[in-house]
């Protein structure tokens, strides 16, 4: 009842105005990307505009003023799809590297020659605004151009490291780390100095390997005449981010970038009648287990899972774990394995004292609101970056993949659920980030429409997208300055010697005066 309530509120919010026609386009087939962007487009729709999305999800049910546009079959989903082997959860992040560069290869031509953006390509209608996800890449943007409309970026994680310049957004590796470093955002000098080498990489990275091909890719569906793609997001109108000061570095931002962070969060739901008698009778609460939906628990080494096992099995408390097949080998009494389980409501409920998690924003942030301390095992991704902030908040501990074994597991799960400081400091976190001018919802339907009213809203754009890189960071006016100092002070040097040699205290030797060499030599 809630969430209808909330709903309503935002369709009423700011009294009536006219429905808008608004395109999303979410390339990436990641559902926990997607779950971020289909409660903007559904608050969008709620509010009675009329949103068309072309997804890899489609919605189960038809929702009012809501039509889904199947991306189904162009991409392979990226849900259970990375083996755990792959990822090894290293502070390593050429493996990130890695598996962004897989998912853009080929990404542009497969999705551009799909029947649905075939269609899209040759039609007439006209749009409001259009929603675009900066990602990996940016092959879908060319249909900003063609639409002539305002374009909202959305993003499910913290800031990728190519976008920034985007929006003008200050960037000072000094305390603001990228998010495939396991640091926080207070870093030690070697921390600094390997954050800034992947800073640079990265946006070096992204030209190399996603927006040159992207480029050539899109100019054969779209015609020479198509600017290149980096100039097409520099005309970004808005960034809503899945972020919150709360819980993720806070950084300085312009006024186009607005955290939107955990609005996929809704109202707890009944939890299943296995699952509820499950919790319900854990005499001494419930450990909640999962590596997301990206990742495959199933593909643990045989050792792992059974270190996992044999310390689930000496705990008091039940576990619930997402566990991808029909059976669990060596599954203790007090384990519950399920192929899935409502996150949210699980983490919602009383008696869940653990989340043992692998570091995912969405799941990080659902286990704030809940209240719930967590023991995480970063994989990959922006998930090292997510898990220190964590433990820097007293919220979290962080256990290596690699240092997996059962006394390690059993003394952090021991030491965490009798240390009543982690409950008191993440319900603390809680409150703050619950603590709001305006939900979520409210926040992406007023920034929407105001991008609709005013156009693009050019006034918010910050003139740092126009400046090169060494007028950013004032190089060029560096250069001069030192340019001028050494003048003057060489300036100074030929002056104090043409004084020093008018009033007599220094003088050049004459010819005559100087020794010469055979008189050196008799000398010598």
């Amino acid at each position: 009842m809630r969430y209808i309530f909330l709903m309503v509120t935002v369709a009423v919010l700011a009294g009536e105005s006219d429905a808008a026609r608004i395109l999303g386009l979410f390339n990436y087939p990641g559902k926990s990307h997607f779950l971020m962007f289909e409660e903007v487009m559904k608050a969008l729709a709620a509010r009675g505009h009329e949103v068309f999305v072309y997804s890899h999800f489609p919605q189960a049910k038809p929702l009012p003023n809501y039509t889904d546009v199947s991306l189904v079959g162009s991409l392979p989903p990226v849900v259970n799809a990375i083996p755990m082997d792959e990822v090894f959860g290293r502070d390593d992040p050429s493996v990130t590297f890695g598996l962004l560069r897989g998912l853009s290869e080929q990404a542009c031509e497969k999705l551009l020659q799909f029947p649905a953006m075939q269609k899209l390509m040759k039609t007439h209608e006209k749009y409001d605004l259009i929603f675009t996800e900066p990602f990996t890449t940016d092959c879908l943007l060319p249909f900003v151009y063609k639409f002539q409309a305002p374009n909202i970026a959305l993003l499910s994680s913290v800031v990728m490291p190519w976008t920034p310049d985007r929006f003008g957004l200050p960037d000072n590796p000094s305390y603001i780390p990228i998010q495939f470093l396991r640091v926080s955002d207070h870093m030690s000098f070697f921390e600094r100095l390997r954050n800034l080498w992947y800073t640079i990489y990265s946006k070096w990275f992204f030209i190399e390997y996603m927006d040159k091909p992207a480029n050539t890719v899109v100019k054969k569906y779209f015609g020479d005449s198509l600017p290149p793609l980096q100039e097409i997001a520099k005309n970004t109108s808005m960034l809503f981010i899945n972020t919150h000061p709360a819980l993720n570095p806070p950084r300085p931002l312009v006024p186009a970038v607005v955290e939107v962070g955990g609005i996929h969060i809704k109202p707890a739901k009944k939890l299943p009648k296995d699952i509820q008698e499950f919790i319900d009778g854990a005499e001494h609460g419930v450990i909640f287990f999962t590596f997301g939906s990206t990742v495959t628990a199933k593909d643990l080494s045989e050792n792992k899972r059974k270190a996992i096992l044999e310390a689930f099995a000496e705990l008091p408390q039940r576990v619930l774990w997402k566990w991808e097949t029909d059976e669990l080998p060596g599954k203790p009494p007090n384990v519950m394995a399920r192929k899935w389980l409502p996150q949210f409501d699980v983490l919602s409920h009383p008696k869940t004292r653990l989340f043992i998690t692998h570091g995912g924003l969405l799941g990080t942030m659902e286990a704030v609101y809940s209240g719930v301390p967590m023991l995480a095992i970063p994989l990959f991704g922006d998930q090292p970056s997510n898990v220190m902030m964590c433990v820097r908040r007293g919220i979290a501990r962080m256990l290596p993949f690699p240092e997996i074994s059962k006394e390690l597991l059993l003394q952090n799960i021991r030491e965490m659920i009798n240390d009543s400081g982690y409950k008191q400091r993440i319900v603390e976190v809680s409150e703050a980030f619950k603590d709001r001018p305006m939900s979520p919802q409210e926040a992406v339907v007023y920034w929407s429409e105001y991008v609709i009213r005013h156009k693009g809203a050019r006034h918010l754009r910050s003139a740092a997208v126009d400046l090169q890189w060494y007028q950013l960071l004032l190089l060029d006016v560096l250069a001069v300055v030192l340019v001028g100092i050494a003048a003057v002070v060489a300036m100074v040097v030929v002056l104090l010697r043409l004084f020093l040699l008018k009033i007599g205290l220094l003088r050049k030797a004459s010819p005559a005066e100087q020794p010469s060499l055979k008189t050196k030599k008799k000398e010598q």
